[in-house]
């Protein structure tokens, strides 16, 4: 099945111990798309059945790790797939905002666009050290390659074409944040759009705990810090020698 705008979009859903969130989002995507990959990782309630049920494929990652899961999806993804749709399984992000976030990639305006949680977010949806996280790392982000982005959401849609040229590879927390940084590294056109944002279904692995919070801020800031002196490094490498 195609968008109304004629995109092929393959949705890819990281998910452990989603069995109650899943269904709802399930239903609510699977019509509207080409197809669905929900990968599994490692979960103990009955994640990866429900999810074959009611008609997603289902990928095992047993290795945990939001990037990693990420990138298995990708790898899954049949070829006749043009668009690729990230989105969490917790219930959190809005299906009913995917025409808003498709526009900018239907219209040709966009090859990545993503969802700023800035509309209809939910009281409690996000957290203060999360709010002050994306805050701190879209500051960083301007300060470095000039580009303002608002959230590091994610709900997000890329041209598959778009998606390979990054040529993301983290295995963790950084991904939204990798994948935003080499779009502005590498040009690509980025849209934002508001999109509303709810409060999860169960506990957040990474939000839910300090540990967590903890060690996905780290990984966020290293992720920043290494882009910049890796672009430092190409930049170097490409001028010319005396």
């Amino acid at each position: 099945m195609s968008a109304p705008g004629g995109l092929r979009i393959g949705v890819i859903i990281p998910a452990r111990n989603e069995a109650a969130a899943l269904p709802g989002v399930l239903d609510a995507i699977l019509p509207r798309v080409a197809e669905v990959i929900v990968v599994d990782t490692a979960s103990t309630d009955g994640t990866p059945e429900i999810a074959r049920r009611l008609g997603a494929r289902v990928v095992e990652e047993p290795r945990r790790g939001y990037g990693r899961a990420c990138l298995a999806g990708i790898a899954a993804l049949s070829p006749e797939v043009d668009t690729v749709l990230f989105m969490d399984a917790d219930a959190a992000d809005r299906p009913e905002d995917l025409a808003v976030l498709l526009a900018p990639i239907e219209a040709g305006e966009a090859d990545l666009v993503i969802g700023a949680r800035t509309l209809g977010v939910e009281r409690g949806a996000l957290t203060p050290q999360q709010r002050f996280g994306n805050a701190l790392a879209c500051l960083l982000i301007r300060l470095v390659w000039g580009v303002r982005y608002t959230d590091l959401g994610p709900f997000r849609v890329i041209r598959r074409g778009a998606l390979a040229r990054l040529g993301m590879r983290d295995e963790t927390w950084g991904w939204t944040v990798e994948m935003q940084v080499r779009a502005a590294r590498i040009g690509l056109r980025v849209v934002e759009v508001p999109v509303g944002y709810r409060r999860r279904i169960g506990t957040s692995k990474i939000s839910g705990t300090l540990s967590g919070t903890v060690r996905a801020g780290w990984k966020i800031l290293w992720v920043i810090g290494s882009e910049a002196v890796d672009g430092v490094r190409s930049r170097s490498r490409s001028r010319p020698r005396a």
